[in-house]
């Protein structure tokens, strides 16, 4: 990204927000295993359900593992899946999308008939149907929310590259005798590079929603393992008399969620030269 970007984005407040909360709570993820203060999954019979303090900061659960720690390794758990789905979904959107727009025809019915039968499903309940077949893993996960969230990405590539096609440069690079594949990859693609930057951070949210439901419902993250949502989970059961252990998890969801959704949005604004005053 160019230097007048920058200066751009550190004027825009939105995006300095989105910033601030997406990088403070990534960087606490990746610390995860030096700054938390216990280990996540250790449990002591002598600290049961205490509230926050000194000693726990955000409290321990009902079998005595402290709060603080588990929130930081669960924060890992959003950002693998926040980045590993998004990855696979915008990789397989892009392939689709640069593929129906540009070569079009009998190639772009096909894609594009797939996609609209994929989006009739809602994706929540897609995504509900596959897990009942298969074992609620970590892998599994990211792996089923990134095959069913490329279908945004598919039709936004498709429309950006039915743009750029017909421009004036890549005309000029086809008659010099250059390939689909270099003219797809040199040309198209970097210019549709923006939009598709603005839906993976957008997607990000999504995906972190979308995998604490699921362990919410327990049918995402299994435990020992920690994740926002399963110990949203165990925070309901206890939800009267320990409301911390619901409390903070659902403060990281929410926090992590609205910094990607501003991030995105800014980055829509900044990047998109119609939106600009």
């Amino acid at each position: 990204m160019t230097d007048g970007f920058w200066r751009s984005a550190l004027r825009h407040p939105m995006f300095l927000a989105g910033f601030l909360l997406v990088g403070g709570m990534s960087l606490a993820a990746v610390l995860a295993p030096w700054i938390a203060p216990f280990d996540p999954t250790a449990l002591n019979v002598d600290a049961l359900l205490q509230p926050p303090g000194a000693a726990h900061l955000l409290g321990t659960d009902a079998l005595g593992r402290d709060v603080l720690s588990r929130m930081l390794h669960g924060g890992r758990v959003s950002l693998w899946v926040g980045f590993l789905a998004v990855g696979l979904a915008v990789a397989v959107g892009l392939f689709f999308g640069l593929v129906a727009g540009y070569f079009g025809g009998l190639a772009d019915e096909v894609i594009m008939r797939g996609v609209d039968v994929m989006l009739c499903f809602p994706s929540f309940f897609l995504i509900l149907t596959v897990i009942a077949f298969l074992e609620p893993s970590l892998a599994n996960i990211m792996i089923i929310i990134g095959l069913t969230s490329w279908m945004g990405v598919a039709r936004l590539v498709r429309a950006e590259t039915l743009s750029l096609a017909r421009r004036d440069f890549v005309l000029a690079s086809r008659l010099a005798g250059a390939g689909s594949a270099r003219i797809l990859l040199r040309h198209i693609l970097p210019n549709a590079a923006g939009p598709v930057l603005v839906s993976a951070t957008l997607g990000i949210a999504g995906a972190i929603l979308t995998e604490s439901s699921l362990s919410f419902l327990g049918l995402g993250v299994q435990p020992p393992m920690p994740s926002w949502g399963n110990m949203l989970l165990e925070g309901k059961e206890v939800l009267e008399i320990a409301p911390w252990l619901s409390v903070f998890p659902g403060l990281a969801i929410l926090f992590t969620v609205l910094g990607y959704n501003l991030l995105g949005e800014s980055l829509r604004d900044l990047l998109d030269p119609r939106l600009k005053q």
